[in-house]
């Protein structure tokens, strides 16, 4: 009966001194991963199937912010999604990656891919610059034009330094443009003098997400698919140098400046080696597609996260002109891809 009373004493200290910031804490991850579960549960429905689970899922997370404010008991749980749970969803992306199939069968498409990532970059930032956008917004917006979408800006946000309300407003713009783009390839397609294989591949080196190019290359047929993903493959590759690249540049930037340089981002070594796991140990084919599953939907959450610091406002102050610039980057990307497709 001593121990007894003794140990209740002690589980009473234990609820009365930790419960609100750890149950608090397990809450707001929690939290995120509803919303998400609620974005997924929403984008299966027609119409929104459209617009995909992620932009669903930061939609409903700016909607609640903006209508219910932030929920601030809950700020570390919601912060440890938008920062960690990126991350290791990043990390997870690494499975979709096959790094023997580019290296060996991409060939060419890496140089076409390699050419979408520059001009993307480069246009975006030079329109950005002529109509005084925010050009750190715009930044992630090209590199999430030229390289993999929503996945390319979670992964350069934190080699960037981007706070969290641009990392969702790109991620959310990317999405719905993309869209956008995926649907009206779809409906170019049968107008195109060009072969299915030859379309595909346009639509991999050109669009914007992995969800994107198999939306438009899938009524090409099944052999049409695969080259449009493997060429997207390609972009996804080369999201791994171009991330040491932002990484060294941030790094001299913060010399120059006195400032704080960037961290090293580990989490990219972690995408290399479940790229390689993926790539060369024999991994059911069910088992990668639950983790891509997985991969999406932590990335939703994080999203989530990120997604409740937007505030409409800057939509309407900060986001017009880097969209601008993005869309105007996008149809420049698609001629450029299109026409160097034809000519090689």
């Amino acid at each position: 009966m001593l121990f007894e009373g003794k140990q209740n004493t002690m589980i009473q200290n234990v609820l009365t001194t930790y419960p609100p910031r750890w149950i608090n804490f397990a809450l707001g991850v929690l939290f995120t991963m509803a919303i998400a579960a609620t974005g997924t549960g929403l984008a299966v429905l027609p119409g929104v199937n459209r617009i995909g689970a992620m932009l669903s899922a930061i939609l409903i997370a700016v909607i609640y912010r903006n209508v219910l404010s932030y929920p601030e008991s809950l700020r570390e749980g919601i912060q440890f999604s938008a920062r960690y749970l990126l991350r290791f969803a990043i990390i997870l992306y690494g499975f979709k990656l096959n790094i023997d199939v580019v290296v060996h069968k991409g060939g060419m498409l890496l140089v076409h891919d390699a050419i979408t990532i520059v001009v993307a970059i480069a246009t975006t930032m030079l329109l950005a610059k002529l109509l005084k956008a925010d050009m750190n917004l715009s930044l992630l917006l090209g590199i999430g034009t030229g390289v993999c979408g929503a996945a390319a800006i979670a992964a350069v946000s934190p080699i960037l330094k981007a706070d969290d309300e641009d990392t969702a407003i790109g991620a959310g713009i990317i999405a719905l443009i993309g869209t956008v783009f995926a649907l009206a390839y779809t409906f170019l397609r049968p107008y195109l003098p060009i072969s299915s294989i030859a379309y595909a591949i346009w639509g991999g080196v050109s669009l914007h997400e992995i969800a994107h190019v198999a939306a438009a290359a899938a009524p090409a047929g099944p052999d049409a698919l695969t080259m449009g993903l493997l060429a997207k493959l390609g972009r996804v590759f080369l999201l791994i140098p171009l991330s040491f690249i932002l990484s060294l540049w941030m790094n001299r930037k913060g010399e120059g400046e006195k400032s704080k340089s960037a961290p090293f981002p580990w989490f990219l070594v972690g995408f290399i080696i479940t790229s390689l796991i993926g790539t060369y140990l024999p991994i059911p084919k069910f088992v990668l597609n639950d983790i891509s599953t997985t991969s999406s939907f932590l990335l939703a959450a994080a999203m989530v996260g990120l997604g409740l610091n937007v505030h409409l406002s800057s939509l309407r102050t900060r986001a017009l002109r880097p969209l601008l610039a993005m869309i105007v980057a996008s149809i420049v990307v698609s001629s450029v891809s299109y026409v160097t497709l034809l000519w090689f």
